[in-house]
């Protein structure tokens, strides 16, 4: 995909140029770009020579001055400008391909691409890395990256990953490590393949690594009725065993599915060190209630609402305490309502998976004036939902209202909407 402008920030030097969304930056000082990275690394100079083509077609070439870290005010229609690099693996956890058709098409695309990963935080194999890439990443000093390990035996990451390249993909943990890349790592944990044992195994190899592993996300392997795989979903004394063996090693952490699931007190933030890894459900319960305690709450507001947080089942617990505070809210009355996920089954519990059907189910019949939604459940900057229905439809389905919290971290968005009612 070449460079094609999406979008032109306001009162940005893109838009005094009047470049607009549909041009194509075609070079900048006459260097052709693959990617943001390229992208990034040109427009650090105090003086650049764009080479645009129009929407209308015509070429045109501008000479800018400007600071040496200023932002040409940009936004891009993808983060590379030529051919992502595609998923080669067929890993017997892979939840893409336990999707039935009908989704959004972006929800069945495999990228393993160490420029994303990069750029936009995916995670990423190792097993299409090329020397040529490693070269680049040298070079350039790039990282930190996010690499999915699951498990340093090759012979298991062979039948895991279900590619042969797959155990020697491992052979860059150690270039990583010899070259100062610094990288998170993610291990999936499928009962009876890679925990017990082989995660104890996984955890002293990355431990070997030294400085260059910033933090490790252990996740429970998602399982819906659409799998074909016979795999074992993790239970209680699974997740208890999980937490004991990551105990024992400094910057590991499970994600929040492991704490609910063997009973147990979800940890302060000092286990989470950075939150660097939050979109895997590594802390943001904790975040969560430890943003909302923070949050000066208004006494009472003018006008009596009903509202009811439709929420994830794993997040259910952790809303119930935030409701049980916002009830001192004089004329608030808040409750909480768990979204069943009949569409893909009884176990999948995280709100990034709540379909329209679903979703209206729960809430069409609840005496509630205003329905609170986490951002998680909708395609980022829309209002499109996975199942290809959007936020409209639900409304004209529940005759609801509905506010969508753009941070599914915080609390302070609702607050501040409680302010102006």
């Amino acid at each position: 995909m070449p460079a094609i402008v999406s979008k032109v920030l306001a009162n940005s030097i893109a838009e005094e140029l009047e470049i607009q969304a549909g041009d194509e930056i075609l070079t900048i000082d006459d260097t052709q770009m693959q990617d943001m990275i390229d992208y990034n690394y040109l427009c650090k100079s105090e003086v650049i020579t764009l080479e645009i083509k129009k929407v209308n077609g015509e070429i045109e070439v501008i000479e800018l001055e400007k600071d040496f870290d200023e932002d040409l005010g940009i936004v891009f229609e993808s983060a590379v400008f030529d051919r992502v690099k595609p998923c080669l693996n067929h890993c017997i956890f892979c939840f893409v391909d336990q999707q039935p058709q009908g989704l959004r098409e972006t929800l069945y695309v495999k990228d393993d691409d160490y420029r994303l990963s990069y750029l936009q935080g995916t995670y990423i194999t190792l097993t299409n890395l090329t020397e040529k890439d490693k070269e680049r990443i040298a070079r350039m000093h790039l990282g930190p990256f996010y690499v999915s390990v699951h498990t340093t035996n090759p012979d298991l990451r062979v039948k895991m990953l279900r590619n042969p390249n797959a155990g020697k993909a491992l052979d860059n943990l150690n270039w990583f490590k010899e070259n100062e890349i610094p990288f998170h790592a993610q291990i999936v944990l499928c009962p009876g393949l890679n925990d017990g044992e082989e995660l104890r195994r996984t955890l002293e190899d990355l431990k070997k690594l030294g400085e260059v592993v910033l933090s490790v996300a252990i996740v429970p392997v998602g399982i819906t009725k659409f799998r074909d795989e016979l795999l074992k979903q993790v239970d209680k004394k699974i997740a208890e065993e999980t937490l004991k063996i990551a105990s024992k090693y400094k910057r590991v952490c499970c994600s929040d599915e492991f704490f609910l699931l063997a009973d147990n007190p979800i940890p302060e933030a000092e286990y989470y060190g950075s939150f660097s890894q939050l979109d895997d459900g590594v802390g943001s319960i904790r975040m969560l209630l430890d943003d909302f305690h923070n949050i000066k709450l208004p006494t009472n507001i003018k006008k009596p609402i009903k509202a009811a947080f439709a929420t994830s089942y794993a997040a259910k617990d952790a809303l119930t305490e935030i409701a049980d505070k916002l009830k001192l809210i004089k004329n608030f009355t808040p409750l909480v309502c768990p979204v069943k996920s009949e569409y893909w089954g009884k176990d999948i519990t995280v709100a990034g998976l709540i379909t329209t059907e679903d979703l209206i189910n729960t809430v069409k019949d609840i005496d509630a004036d205003l329905v609170i939604i986490p951002s998680v459940m909708l395609k980022p900057y829309s209002e499109d939902f996975l199942d290809g229905n959007n936020l409209d439809y639900v409304r004209k389905q529940t005759g609801k209202e509905f506010l969508v919290i753009q941070n599914i971290y915080s609390m302070a968005e609702l607050v501040e909407y409680l302010k102006t009612i």
